[in-house]
C-alpha cells in the first residue's frame, strides 16, 4: 500500500483540500478556506501545515476567534450550506472563544469546522500554559466546552485516529439533517507528529447532499390534511432556503393559493410582492400573518423549528381545531406540536405535494384568498407610513433608515442583522427581493455577528453589495473584524445606528417592570443611576481608525446621499447615523403577538406590579398542542 509521510496537521489540511459536496449535479469545495489566529497549540501544527500546503488551502487572518466562526457561518449560509470554512485556534482562551460561534452555527444548522489546539496528548509537562486542570479527570481540557454545542466532537490523541475522525467530520458537515459546528480538538504534539498515511486518505471525495423523498403514507396523510382544511397557513422556515426550495414553494403557493408567512430564517422564501406572501409571523410578525395564524385550522410548517418568537410563546395558534403538518428533513422538528410529520427534503416534498394536490384540483376558497390579499394591502400601507421620510432636514428614525435603504437596494444586495430592535423592524417591514437578501441570524440572536458575517457573505458573493446593520451596542461588542475587511479589501457596508443604548432591551425592560435599568449608555446622574448625559463615544472615529471610509449622516437627506455613495464604494465603508433616542427609536407598528418573558411575581414598584398583571393575563392564553 502506497503511503505518504506527513505530520497530522499536514495530513488534515491535505485531506480537507480534496473534499467536495455535490447536489443537483453541482460540485464545490466542502472546506474552501481556513480562518486562523495562531498561538502555542496550533502555530507549529496547523499553521505550519497551511504554509506547507500553500494555495491548495486558502488562509484568512482573523482578529477574534468568535468572529472567525461568525464569518465562516455567514459564508456557509450564503453558499446554501454546500461549502464551508474551517477555523483554527490555539489552546486556552483561543479555543474557548469559539463556543459562542459554535452554538450559533449548531442552533442555525449551519456548517463550520472547528480545529482548536489542545494540550499535549503525551503530557511531557503537566500542566502546560493555559491548561485547565481538573483534579478528578486527567483527560478533560477546555475544549470539552465545545461538546454540547457541536454536532460532532472528537479529540484526536493519535495520528492514525485522524482518519475516522476526519471522515465523520465531513459526513456531519455535509448531512443536511445533521449539520452544524463540528469540532476536531487537536493536541499540539499530535499535530506535529509524523505518520505514514495511506494515499487513499487523500483521494478526492464527493459527499452527496441528499434530497430524501417523503414516505408515501405520510404524503397521503398530508394531502388529506390539506384538502380538508378551510383556513390553511404555511409557515416557511430556514429549511426552505437550505433546500433551495424557493421556486418550488412559489409554485405551490401559486397553485393552491395557501398564504405563506415566514419566520426570521425563512423570510425571503417568497418575494415580498408574491400574492401569497403575508410577511413575518410571530412576535415580530405582521398583523396579516398573525391574524391568519390565530384562525388557521391547519398550519403547514416547512423547515421551521417553531421557536417561541414564531409561536408567540405558544399563544398564537389559538383556533381550538388547529392541527399541524410539518415538512422537515429532521424527524425531531417534523414531530413538534403533535404534527403530522412529512420527513423529507423541503423541495422534494413540496414537488410531491404540489403534484398530488394538483391531481385533486385543490385550491383554497376564493373568499379566504381575498381576505388575506386585502389584509396584506392594508399592512403595506402601514409599512409605507413607517418608511416615509418627507423632511430631508430631520433626524431619521430607525424605520426611516430602513425605508431609505429599501429604496436603494436591488435583488443583488444582502442585508445582515442579528440582535437588538432591528430584527423586529426588519421582520415586520423589510421588502425582500431575492432568496439570499434577508440574512437575519435569529436562532441565537448574537450581538456581534453582523460585521464578521458580512465578511463571510462578501467572500461567498463577491459581486453583491453586502450591508451589515448594527446598533451602537452591537458595534461595541465586536468591531475588530473591520481590520480583516480592510486587509482583504472587501467592500462591505456597515451601517451604525447610534441611539445611545440597548434600545430593544430597554423597551423590553420597560414592558416587564424593569424601568429600562442598565440599558442606556449614559453618565451616572446625581442618584447614581445612568440618567446623565450620553457618553461622548465617537463610533465613527473608531471605525475610521480601523481603516474604514466613514460617511456621517445627520439628516434624512444626508443619509440618502451616504447610502448611495456606500453602495457604489469599492472599499469597506461605514455609514454612521444618529437616530432618535432609545424610547422612540423604532416607529413601526408595535408587536402583533406576545412573547413570554417572566415578570417578578412579587414587587413593590408600581411598574412591576402592573407588568405582572399584564403577564398573568397573557400567559393564560398559552396552550400545549397535543
Amino acid at each position: 500500500m502506497s503511503t505518504r509521510r506527513l505530520t497530522t496537521a499536514q495530513a488534515l489540511v491535505s485531506f480537507l483540500a480534496r473534499q467536495y459536496t455535490e447536489r443537483d449535479g453541482r460540485r464545490q469545495r466542502l472546506i474552501s478556506a481556513t480562518w486562523g489566529i495562531f498561538g502555542h497549540g496550533n502555530v507549529a501544527g496547523i499553521g505550519q501545515a497551511l504554509v506547507e500546503t500553500g494555495a491548495a488551502m486558502p488562509y484568512l487572518q482573523g482578529r477574534n476567534e468568535q468572529s472567525m466562526v461568525h464569518a465562516a457561518v455567514g459564508y456557509a449560509r450564503q453558499r446554501g450550506r454546500l461549502s464551508a470554512h474551517a477555523v483554527t485556534t490555539s489552546i486556552g482562551p483561543g479555543a474557548t472563544n469559539l463556543v459562542t460561534g459554535a452554538a450559533l452555527a449548531t442552533i442555525n444548522h449551519l456548517p463550520v469546522l472547528l480545529l482548536p489546539g489542545d494540550t499535549f496528548a503525551t503530557r511531557p509537562a503537566d500542566p502546560v500554559l493555559q491548561q485547565l486542570e481538573v483534579p478528578s479527570a486527567g483527560d478533560v481540557s477546555v475544549n470539552d466546552c465545545l461538546r454540547p454545542v457541536s454536532r460532532y466532537f472528537d479529540r484526536v490523541t493519535r495520528p492514525e485516529a485522524l482518519v475516522p475522525a476526519a471522515l465523520q467530520a465531513m459526513r456531519t458537515l455535509a448531512d443536511p439533517a445533521e449539520t452544524g459546528a463540528v469540532t476536531l480538538a487537536l493536541p499540539q504534539d499530535v499535530q506535529a507528529e509524523a505518520y505514514d498515511w495511506p494515499e487513499e486518505f487523500f483521494a478526492e471525495r464527493v459527499w452527496q447532499v441528499r434530497r430524501p423523498a417523503p414516505d408515501t403514507d405520510e404524503l397521503e396523510r398530508a394531502v388529506r390534511a390539506v384538502r380538508t382544511a378551510r383556513r390553511p397557513l404555511i409557515v416557511a422556515g430556514g429549511g426552505v432556503h437550505h433546500s433551495a426550495a424557493e421556486e418550488t414553494l412559489a409554485a405551490f403557493a401559486a397553485a393552491t393559493r395557501i398564504p405563506v408567512a415566514a419566520t426570521q430564517s425563512g423570510k425571503g422564501s417568497l418575494r415580498h410582492d408574491h400574492p401569497a406572501d403575508v410577511g413575518g409571523i410571530g412576535h415580530t410578525g405582521t398583523a396579516t400573518a398573525d391574524d391568519l395564524a390565530r384562525t388557521a385550522d391547519l398550519v403547514i410548517g416547512i423547515g421551521t423549528r417553531y421557536s417561541d418568537f414564531t409561536t408567540a410563546s405558544a399563544t398564537l395558534f389559538s383556533n381550538p381545531a388547529v392541527r399541524f403538518l410539518n415538512l422537515n428533513i429532521t424527524g425531531f422538528d417534523a414531530h413538534k406540536l403533535a404534527a403530522l410529520p412529512l420527513v423529507a427534503d423541503a423541495r422534494t416534498a413540496l414537488e410531491a405535494l404540489t403534484e398530488a394536490l394538483h391531481r385533486r384540483n385543490y385550491r383554497v376558497d376564493p373568499a379566504y384568498e381575498s381576505e388575506y390579499t386585502e389584509a396584506k394591502e392594508g399592512w403595506e400601507r402601514r409599512v409605507d407610513a413607517a418608511f416615509a421620510a418627507d423632511d430631508p432636514h430631520a433626524r431619521p428614525t430607525q424605520a426611516q433608515v430602513l425605508g431609505l435603504l429599501d429604496t436603494l437596494v436591488t435583488e443583488e444586495d444582502v442585508v445582515i442583522n442579528a440582535a437588538g430592535s432591528l430584527p423586529g423592524d426588519l421582520h415586520k417591514l423589510w421588502r425582500t427581493r431575492s432568496r439570499r437578501q434577508y440574512h437575519v441570524e435569529y436562532g441565537y440572536s448574537c450581538m456581534g455577528y453582523e460585521i464578521p458575517a458580512a465578511i463571510g457573505v462578501q467572500l461567498a458573493a463577491p459581486g453583491s453589495p453586502v450591508w451589515a446593520l448594527v446598533g451602537d451596542g452591537t458595534y461595541l461588542m465586536n468591531p475588530t473584524e473591520i481590520v480583516t475587511a480592510v486587509q482583504e479589501q472587501l467592500p462591505i457596508k456597515i451601517v451604525v445606528l447610534q441611539n445611545h443604548g440597548y434600545a430593544s432591551i430597554g423597551g423590553l425592560s420597560e414592558s416587564v417592570g424593569g424601568e429600562r435599568f442598565g440599558t442606556a449608555y449614559r453618565h451616572r446622574g446625581p442618584d447614581g443611576s445612568f440618567t446623565g448625559p450620553p457618553l461622548p463615544v465617537d463610533l465613527a472615529a473608531n471605525a475610521a481608525s480601523l481603516g474604514m471610509r466613514v460617511l456621517r449622516a445627520e439628516t434624512v437627506g444626508d443619509l440618502r446621499t451616504a447610502f448611495t455613495e456606500a453602495r457604489a464604494a469599492d472599499r469597506p465603508t461605514c455609514v454612521y447615523v444618529e437616530t432618535e433616542t432609545a424610547d422612540t427609536v423604532s416607529g413601526p407598528p408595535p408587536a402583533q403577538a406576545w412573547w413570554d418573558v417572566p415578570v417578578a411575581e412579587t414587587a413593590t414598584r408600581p411598574s412591576a406590579v402592573k407588568a405582572r398583571e399584564d403577564y398573568d393575563r397573557q400567559v393564560a392564553a398559552r396552550r400545549r398542542h397535543l
